[in-house]
């Protein structure tokens, strides 16, 4: 005992230095988190009480709860939509800057720049580009070649909007990523299959895409949990003066923007408290699947 209380004695200053951090950490983190699991399991509107009612709220989101499966059918589509076209045109935009071209940095900064700007400026700039009739920077140039406007706001446009307009935004950040990786290929694998008489196509094929797995397997899982994520350009670009979120007939509703709109505007803390959670376990799953499905294939 006393040798314990010794050691301590010792380490004091490091436990001062990281207590702050650790109360910062349990008040904003750890607390949060037990503390919305057990709201989960509660009928609770911040203003009276919470009364625990079990599993019920899981039951009645599962079975019970047609807007819940179709912002997860929204999401499902979401990410289908952003995820793999952002990863494949990010990998030919670092395959391509990669090269011994000229102004690379340029390309780089350019593609760049919308992953470090705000998404609340971006979706409001793409909000006007969509814009109806012919006042749009779309339409317009729809227009001048003859094209009806499109009513890209409208219920059958609107996800796909978003999407193209996610798509935009992330290559920059996937692209560094995969520049990073591709630096890490040894350029003697080239000079071997080049003496072969390897085309381009076989050396991307047969050397960078297996040797880039682990980045890929990277931003692909990353890619996927930000996706399921997506909140702010859905709130932005559907927000109405009403305060619904997800556009008309929730035609762009996601899972976390139908949680916002349950726990923040019906003020149904426990309702949503359960819905973050189903998130989180849908997260963990797909995450689980996606390391099972490739591990046995990455050569590191």
């Amino acid at each position: 005992m006393k040798s314990v209380a010794k050691e301590l004695n010792k380490q004091k200053w490091a436990y001062i230095f990281i207590g702050p951090s650790f109360i910062i950490f349990a008040v904003f983190l750890i607390i949060p988190v037990f503390a919305s699991l057990y709201w989960s399991l509660t009928e609770y509107n911040i203003l009276q009480p919470p009364k625990f009612v079990g599993l019920q709220n899981y039951i009645n989101i599962i079975f019970h709860d047609p807007r819940f499966w179709k912002a997860m059918v929204n999401t499902a589509i979401y990410v289908a939509g952003t995820v793999p076209t952002s990863i494949a045109i990010s990998l030919l935009l670092a395959v391509a800057i990669d090269q011994n071209i000229r102004f690379k940095n340029w390309f780089k900064t350019f593609f760049f720049i919308p992953s470090i700007t705000s998404i609340i400026a971006i979706s409001v700039i793409w909000k006007w580009l969509y814009a109806s009739g012919k006042y749009g920077l779309f339409n317009h140039a729809l227009s001048s070649i003859g094209i009806a406007p499109v009513n890209w706001l409208g219920v059958d446009w609107t996800l796909p909007s978003i999407i193209i307009m996610s798509v935009w935004g992330g290559l920059g950040y996937n692209m560094i990523l995969f520049i990073a990786g591709l630096q890490g290929i040894p350029q003697v694998f080239y000079e071997a299959a080049e003496v072969d008489g390897a085309s381009e196509w076989d050396k991307f094929r047969n050397i960078t895409l297996p040797l880039l797995a682990p980045t890929m397997v990277f931003v692909t899982i990353m890619s996927i949990i930000s996706a399921f994520q997506v909140f702010d350009a859905v709130y932005i670009m559907t927000y109405s003066s009403e305060g619904a979120v997800g556009g008309a007939l929730d035609c762009a509703l996601t899972i976390v923007a139908y949680l916002y709109d349950t726990g923040f505007q019906r003020f149904a803390m426990g309702y949503a408290s359960a819905l973050a959670y189903l998130i989180f376990f849908v997260l963990f799953i797909v995450t689980v699947i996606n390391m099972r499905l490739v591990e046995k294939k990455i050569e590191y």
